[in-house]
């Protein structure tokens, strides 16, 4: 490492102003504080309250990504696996679904970070770690046969439209991930909504089949008793739904590896855990209260439970990571709770009363980022009401 430090520090005069290669400080800049702690710290007076910058606090984030990511492999190779008739042997079964998920993920980091870099040689800015996040959040919400064309299109829009033009890192009021994963969803509804395809490997004749969702079993209202029995007759039983081992989004379907990386956010103070309890209250809220309309036989999907509907698609997954991203979510606490309960009430809402979504995180999320700075308004204006007026 010291030889790296040294190399680093010798090469580093040629990207300062007046270097010959003084357009790419950014790159240089990113790739330094990436193996070593920034050099330029505060002397005295520091505001820092702790020694977690940017970078260390978007790598815990990633950390917390890798259990979704690592089952999303497994799963990603174990359907295509189911749906082949081949063998579910558990390194065939992930060295299958790396092939698929591994490249969709690559394509995310590189033409996304090659908009980021863009964008700050451009503005002269050094470059931000949140892509690290957003890079790897985007394909975890995307099913494993996407063409990668269409990753490549997505992650460039949402970094470019849902962050740079607002300035960057910081300052973007949308969720950039969710941004590039409506873009996609709304421009290639066939690849991602409705139906998942699940690859087939045998044979090479068929690129894929159509296998219907939970979500999707569920919106259709074709079931004449329990909608429950009907999921559990099509291969959606709770259980499985809580492992994960069902077809949906990469990361998205395991209830388990998604509570590990809560855990974690939690542990590390990195996410808010008032936004998440106040997404799970708001889900089950909204819930318990369309299960009083659930006698109507043409709304099926009103009586489904609450560990049902938070166990189904991307509920959890996008309350936990989505949800709390710092930038797009309130900044008081009392208003991160107030944020991830209305999330919580939209998302079931949109979920079961909208035929045309058969999901419903990814627009109840970016609604609430709209309404995120207007929350911390109200908060704020009924606190300074209940102050003590001064005394003359």
């Amino acid at each position: 490492m010291k030889f790296l430090y040294n190399f680093l520090k010798k090469q580093e005069p040629l990207f300062h102003k007046g270097g010959k290669l003084e357009k790419l400080y950014p790159l240089f800049e990113a790739g330094q504080t990436f193996c070593f702690n920034a050099e330029l710290r505060t002397k005295k007076g520091s505001n820092v309250r702790d020694s977690l910058d940017t970078k260390r606090y978007m790598i815990l984030v990633v950390l917390a990504l890798l259990p979704c990511t690592l089952f999303g492999i497994y799963n990603a190779g174990l359907q295509a696996h189911i749906a082949a008739g081949l063998s579910q042997d558990i390194f065939s079964v992930l060295l299958t679904g790396a092939l698929k998920v591994v490249p969709i993920i690559l394509v995310s980091y590189t033409v996304g970070g090659l908009c980021e870099v863009l964008f700050c040689i451009i503005r002269k800015h050094e470059v931000n770690e949140g892509f690290l996040v957003t890079g790897l959040l985007f394909p975890l919400t995307l099913p494993s046969t996407i063409p990668l064309w269409q990753v490549a299109v997505g992650i460039a829009f949402g970094v470019i439209v849902g962050k740079e033009v607002f300035g960057g890192s910081g300052r973007n009021f949308l969720n950039p991930a969710l941004t590039a994963r409506a873009f996609v969803f709304f421009t290639y509804p066939a690849y991602i909504s409705g139906e998942v395809w699940t690859s087939l490997i045998k044979d090479k004749l068929i690129d894929g089949y159509s296998g219907a969702t939970a979500l999707a079993v569920a919106a259709s209202g074709e079931t004449s008793g329990k909608l429950t029995d009907t999921l559990i007759e099509s291969g959606f039983t709770l259980k499985n739904l809580i492992i994960g081992t069902v077809p949906g989004s990469i990361g998205e379907t395991s209830a388990i590896m998604v509570m590990i990386g809560a855990v974690i956010l939690i542990a590390t103070k990195v996410g808010s855990w008032r936004t998440m309890l106040g997404g799970i209250l708001g889900a089950i809220t909204m819930t318990l209260i369309l299960n009083l309309f659930a006698g109507d036989s043409s709304l099926p999907f009103f009586s489904l439970t609450p560990i049902w509907q938070l166990s189904m698609g991307s509920c959890l997954f996008a309350i936990v990571f989505m949800a709390t991203d710092p930038v797009s979510s309130p900044g008081i606490e009392v208003s991160k709770f107030i944020y991830g309960f209305l999330i919580g009430i939209l998302g079931i809402i949109i979920r079961t009363a909208n035929p045309a979504y058969p999901e419903g995180w990814m627009l109840a999320i970016l609604l609430m980022n709209v309404f995120a700075p207007l929350i911390d308004h109200v908060v704020m204006q009924i606190r300074i009401k209940k102050r003590i007026p001064n005394a003359i």
